[in-house]
C-alpha cells in the first residue's frame, strides 16, 4: 500500500471501530491473505446498509469495493471463554 492508502485504511479502522462501538456492526474482518474483508451490519434495510458502507473512508477513497448481501444469522457460536 502506498502511504496515502494505509492513511486511508486508518480512517477505514476508525471509521469501522465507531459504527462498531455504536452497535452497528456485529461482526468484521479481513481474509488472511488480505485479499478482502467482511462487515456484517445490524441495519434496519438495505438503503441504510448501504449508507453505512458508502460513507466508509475507503469506498470513497477508490479503496474498498463494497457489495451488499442481506443476511440473516442461522447458526451462531457464542465466544469461548
Amino acid at each position: 500500500m502506498t502511504a496515502d492508502e494505509q492513511e486511508t485504511m486508518g480512517r477505514h479502522m476508525d471509521y469501522v471501530r465507531n459504527l462498531f462501538d455504536q452497535g452497528k456492526i456485529i461482526l468484521g474482518g479481513a481474509a488472511a491473505d488480505g485479499v478482502f474483508g467482511i462487515l456484517i451490519y445490524r441495519a434496519d434495510s438495505a438503503e441504510e446498509a448501504r449508507r453505512l458502507f458508502d460513507d466508509d473512508p475507503a469506498v470513497k477513497a477508490g479503496i474498498g469495493y463494497p457489495e451488499l448481501h442481506p443476511f440473516h444469522i442461522g447458526l451462531l457460536l457464542t465466544p469461548l471463554k
